[in-house]
This record gives structure tokens, C-alpha cells and sequence, in this order.
């Protein structure tokens, strides 16, 4: 990796140092998560050491304050000059000015429509871009090896129903019949609401959303039978977890205490990080006729209304340089989130890794939903379990409650 040091030795040598250069600093926010913390300092020393004019300041803050933090800044000019935001805010980030379009001389929209997945296209809006990814993510399962090993399950599952069976052999109570170890995690907080939507309810046969997201469409025969294939992980004498097991489905994983668990590609780098833990990931399992469904999602970056002169003109270098082919390898190999390029991506080193390779795989068949209050939203597929699970609700009831209270907040959306 370039180095600062190396960078300004350069300089030196050729009789252009630094000491005569105007120094202009600006501000990178993202939420706080250890390995994306430690890419973006990797890329911003490499993004310095280019531009030894140019000093760049991350601030990080917890998920659950970071939002707030960035509605409050930016309108009293403080805060980023280049932000970090996920995919379905960028409807709120523009209604409410705090980020402005990408320079289409730098940004050309027909250069990324090409070069990009295609999913990254609705960050555009009247024909210009106003975000873009360093990476992407998809869904997939991971296992533990040592709890199937011990369990004899003899190899990863493929498909929904040997899913089953692994998680079954891998449950385990204690005398009273308390749970003490899951087979799999289940928990709409995390990314099971995702994989509810855009995998078990497409491959029933059914579509979660229709009119470009606007009609929901999921309170159907096919979404019946997806909840009903949910819930029965921790429904019933054959339950092979339970809603809160250790607090937070990856906690329970992380731990050791569950056999598989379904999460996003951000999560390899925390994983791989935790002592003691053998783990390996295979795609989302398949029905039994080979059907397959995933979610995808990205984070984006963004130049905020609060960059202007000399700060916006450093904030667009820095945006072109963490939208880089190095910028996504670099996220790629330190966060696990996947290159938003398929150029990059889509290499067979890439796309057959043990590790990234499922991820990337299941990029082929996935879909981005496009949320109108992605919290809102959740927070109904979160109710919509604790319906069953609490008061005993049968589960197409809760499904159809749950419907007519999205479809209320996707109305109101779009009708301003």
C-alpha cells in the first residue's frame, strides 16, 4: 500500500513539498463498525498520501444515534462533507437537503449505469446520481462447523428442507426443556425480515411487492406459506430456536450457542475476528426444485449540502476515490461487503472464494427492495411475529395486519 511517508519522500525529491500547498480539510461520517472503521483509515491514508493537500477527518457514532446526529448537523453547517447513508434514506437525505447531486463530469450517469450493478441505478434520480457504493451486500448462511461436526451433520444444506434437518440435530434443552443451544437463529431486528421478503416469498412462488415497490403483495397464498416456513423455526415440539435466544440472533452465533445464522456479508470481518469460533458460509439454501432468492443492500456515500468551494471540490475527489476499483477491493478484503462493480467483483478469484464467494454468487439472484421508511417497515415485520409468538395470533391474520399497515405507510409516502 502507498504510504503517506513514501508519498511525501516523493515529493520531497522532486523539490515539491508540501509547505507551500493550501491545507483543506473535510469530514467523513459513517456508523460505527470495527472493520469498516478500519478500511476507511486505510483508505484515507492512501487518499491522503495522493492528495498531501488534502486532510480528511472520519467521525463515527453508534447505529442507533446516527441518524439523528446527521439531520441535526448539516443544517447548522457543521458535520460531514461527505456522508455515509443507507440505500433507503436517500429519499429523506434529498427531501430534507442534506446531500446535493455528484458532478456529472466526474459522476456521468451512462458510465455508471454500465459499469455498476444494476440495483446501484436507484440512486438516481431525473438522470443524475446523488450516492454511490464502495460495495455491496448480499444474504448468506453461516454455519458452525464444530456444532454440525459434532451434531453429524455431514455437509452444509442446500436446500430449505436439509436446512431443517442440520438446524433439528443441532438444537439442543436442558432437562426442563429450556433451550441452551439453537440450531439457527431466527429475529426480524437482524436480516430475517430480508430474507422473509425477497428470498422465502419469491421462492414460494410469490412477489413481496408490486408497481415498483409501491403495492405491497405478500399477503398471498405464497406469503402464507413463507410465514408459515418461518415460524416454524420456533414454533411447535420440532422448534429449533426462539425469538430473543441470547438477545440478538449474531450474538447467539458469535457465541458459539447456534448452528447456523443467517446474516449479511458485513459480517465476515467480525467473525473472523472472534477466538475460538470455526465457521464456514454456503448460499442461501435452495427449494427443492433448485429455486433460489436473495435480498441486496448497500450503504453509499454522499457529498453533503454543508461542502462548498474548496471543501466540495476535495469532497468530489474523495467521493471518486472510495467509488475506485482499489477503494472496493480494499472493503472487500477488510469488511467482506462485496465490490459494487462486477468488473471487480465478479473475478474468479473473487467469485469462487469460500469465503466472499456465496455472497457474491447470490448477488446473481438477488433483489433490492426499495423501502419507503426501511425502519418503519422492519419495525412491522417485528410486530408481525410478536403477534404469533405472544398473543398466539394465527399467522395469516398477523400477515394480513401487517400488509394493510405497510401498504398505509407506502401510501402516505408516495402520495407527496
Amino acid at each position: 500500500m502507498i504510504t503517506r511517508t513514501t508519498a511525501l519522500a516523493a515529493l520531497a525529491a522532486l523539490g515539491l513539498g508540501t509547505t507551500a500547498q493550501a491545507q483543506v480539510e473535510i469530514e467523513y461520517w459513517q456508523y460505527f463498525f470495527d472493520a469498516r472503521v478500519e478500511a476507511m483509515e486505510q483508505l484515507i491514508e492512501a487518499f491522503e498520501a495522493e492528495n498531501p493537500d488534502i486532510t480528511v477527518t472520519m467521525t463515527h457514532f453508534p447505529y442507533a444515534d446516527y441518524r439523528t446526529k446527521v439531520a441535526a448537523a448539516i443544517p447548522a453547517g457543521e458535520g460531514p462533507d461527505v456522508v455515509q447513508l443507507f440505500y433507503g434514506w436517500l429519499n429523506d437525505y434529498i427531501e430534507a437537503g442534506l446531500i446535493q447531486p455528484l458532478p456529472a463530469d466526474v459522476f456521468p450517469a451512462e458510465k455508471i449505469d454500465e459499469e455498476y450493478f444494476p440495483m446501484v441505478q436507484a440512486m438516481k434520480e431525473d438522470g443524475q446520481y446523488w450516492a454511490l457504493p464502495t460495495a455491496v451486500r448480499s444474504l448468506a448462511l453461516f454455519y458452525n462447523e464444530r456444532l454440525m461436526e459434532e451434531a453429524g451433520v455431514e455437509s452444509p444444506p442446500e436446500t430449505l428442507e436439509e436446512m431443517m434437518a442440520a438446524a433439528q440435530a443441532m438444537t439442543k434443552r436442558d432437562g426442563a426443556g429450556n433451550l441452551t443451544q439453537v440450531g439457527m437463529t431466527a429475529g426480524m431486528t437482524a436480516q430475517d425480515h430480508h430474507w422473509w421478503r425477497e428470498g422465502l416469498v419469491r421462492q414460494m412462488g410469490g412477489e413481496p411487492y408490486l408497481d415498483d415497490y409501491r403495492t405491497v403483495n405478500y399477503d398471498s397464498e405464497a406469503g402464507r406459506e413463507a410465514l408459515e416456513f418461518y415460524t416454524s423455526l420456533f414454533t411447535g415440539d420440532d422448534a429449533v430456536t426462539a425469538i430473543g435466544f441470547m438477545d440478538e440472533p449474531q450474538a447467539a452465533f458469535t457465541a458459539g450457542r447456534a448452528g447456523m445464522h443467517i446474516d449479511g456479508s458485513f459480517r465476515i470481518g467480525s467473525l473472523e475476528g472472534t477466538r475460538g469460533l470455526e465457521w464456514g458460509v454456503t448460499e442461501l439454501p435452495a427449494t427443492a426444485d433448485g429455486t433460489r432468492s436473495n435480498y441486496s443492500s448497500y450503504w453509499v456515500n454522499a457529498i453533503t449540502t454543508k461542502a462548498e468551494g474548496e471543501k466540495y471540490d476535495a469532497a468530489v475527489k474523495f467521493m471518486d476515490y472510495i467509488t475506485s476499483d482499489e477503494a472496493m477491493q480494499v472493503w472487500l478484503d477488510v469488511v467482506g461487503e462485496l465490490p459494487a462493480k462486477p468488473s471487480v467483483g465478479m473475478t474468479d478469484e473473487n467469485a469462487n472464494d469460500e469465503v466472499f464467494g456465496p455472497f457474491i454468487r447470490g448477488l446473481e439472484y438477488a433483489h433490492t427492495t426499495k423501502f419507503a421508511d426501511e425502519s418503519a417497515q422492519r419495525q412491522l415485520m417485528v410486530e408481525m411475529i410478536e403477534r404469533i409468538t405472544l398473543q398466539g395470533m394465527d399467522p395469516a391474520e398477523s400477515l394480513a395486519i401487517a400488509a394493510e399497515a405497510e401498504q398505509k405507510i407506502l401510501d402516505d409516502y408516495y402520495a407527496d
